[in-house]
């Protein structure tokens, strides 16, 4: 081969190289950001269960206070 096609070679590689660098940062950044917002929208759905609790009992009594099933 010649010089001139190992330096165009080279040149190919380093150019793809720097996209998938660039490419590899951008991910990893959308990664980052997108874990942040589950982890956002985790801590709210469990502020709302709490405050779902709070605000309408169960209708589910507990096993104590329920009431015999009738006998025939």
């Amino acid at each position: 081969m010649a010089y001139n096609d190992l330096e165009a070679r080279l040149d190919e590689l380093e150019t793809r190289l720097a996209f998938q660098d660039d490419l590899i940062n951008t991910l990893s950044d959308q990664v980052a950001r997108q874990e942040m917002d589950i982890r956002e929208l985790w801590e709210a759905k469990r502020l709302l269960n709490k405050q779902l609790k709070e605000v309408s009992p169960s209708n589910i009594k507990l096993e104590d206070e329920e009431t015999p099933p009738p006998h025939y």
